[in-house]
């Protein structure tokens, strides 16, 4: 349980240090993350109308 813990800080406390650092690249990278969310969810209602 306490590993969790530790890691989970150290998780954000690398986040925030990154988007301190490096705001620019901390940009893109949330960039494209929403995009291959979007993307993957777009793939997923095409298959879903493509069923009927």
């Amino acid at each position: 349980m306490q590993v969790k813990k530790v890691l989970s800080w150290g998780g954000i406390g690398f986040a925030a240090y990154y988007l301190l650092a490096r705001p620019n690249d901390a940009a893109t990278a949330v960039k494209g993350t929403f995009d291959s969310v979007f993307n993957a969810a777009d793939s997923l209602a095409q298959f879903v109308n493509n069923l009927t």
